[in-house]
């Protein structure tokens, strides 16, 4: 029989009304190695420390919101088991980088979004409104079918180290929005897609470090997306 252990976890703290910069503060609870972070984390709030502010909902890796770093990584709280941690130390658990910080484990999501909205992440067809389904072919849907499957949890955009130094790009979870588009047969917007992210700031600013692809909760190839809207700006061609 599987019994529950202690594991300690070390949590970057930061109350804007009392702090000045952010401090780490250490938690002890009881969890089975089937447990996730997130439920570590429901149990400090309920039992310990009801000041403790993080984001959540589903619980079930759709929507997102849970994103944070855990031991140095960028997950999902819901989708990290404590038997997948090295729990022989601490467990370290922080906010995710290169946005604002605004308490404990939550940030300013707005700019992730500001970004996101900038490439226009929503189909453009030609001509009047249809009075019948576009249809497409399944090799087309294939096309693209990957980057379908982001949920904007900004996991892949918080781990790529230009965007912790240049808040004016526009970051990998953008660009796999706009890939998303460029490469969809029945949008018509393709070519203005591309020529915002052929800004400095777009795709050109990626240093493939693969990175964002890591820390992908979805599996989603995010290296492999850039480089094909990098391809498709060179030889325009989608």
């Amino acid at each position: 029989m599987i019994e529950a252990s202690e594991v300690t976890f070390k949590i970057r703290r930061f109350i804007p009304e009392i702090d000045e910069d952010p401090h780490w503060e250490e938690y002890v609870v009881s969890a089975y190695p089937t447990d996730r972070v997130l439920d570590a984390l429901a149990q400090i709030k309920d039992e310990q420390d009801g000041t403790l502010t993080y984001r959540r909902s589903c619980g079930h890796g759709i929507c997102g919101s849970d994103a944070m770093r855990i031991n140095g990584r960028n997950r999902l709280a819901c989708k990290t088991l404590i038997k997948d941690l090295d729990a022989s130390s601490a467990v370290t658990v922080e906010a995710i980088k290169g946005l604002p910080l605004e308490k404990d484990l939550v940030v300013d999501m707005e700019p992730f979004f500001d970004a996101y909205r900038e490439v226009m992440p929503f189909l453009i067809p030609e001509g009047h409104e249809p009075t019948r389904e576009r249809l497409q072919s399944a090799e087309d849907r294939a096309r693209f079918d990957d980057t379908t499957k982001c949920i904007l949890c900004a996991a892949c955009t918080s781990s790529c180290p230009v965007f912790w130094t240049d808040g004016q790009y526009f970051g990998p979870a953008a660009i796999v929005a706009a890939h998303r588009f460029i490469f969809d047969s029945r949008d018509a917007a393709a070519e203005e897609r591309l020529q915002i992210l052929n800004d400095r700031e777009g795709v050109w600013r990626c240093r493939t470090t693969f990175n964002c692809t890591e820390a992908c909760p979805r599996g989603i190839e995010v290296t492999k997306a850039i480089q094909e809207v990098k391809r498709a700006l060179i030889f325009r061609r989608v």
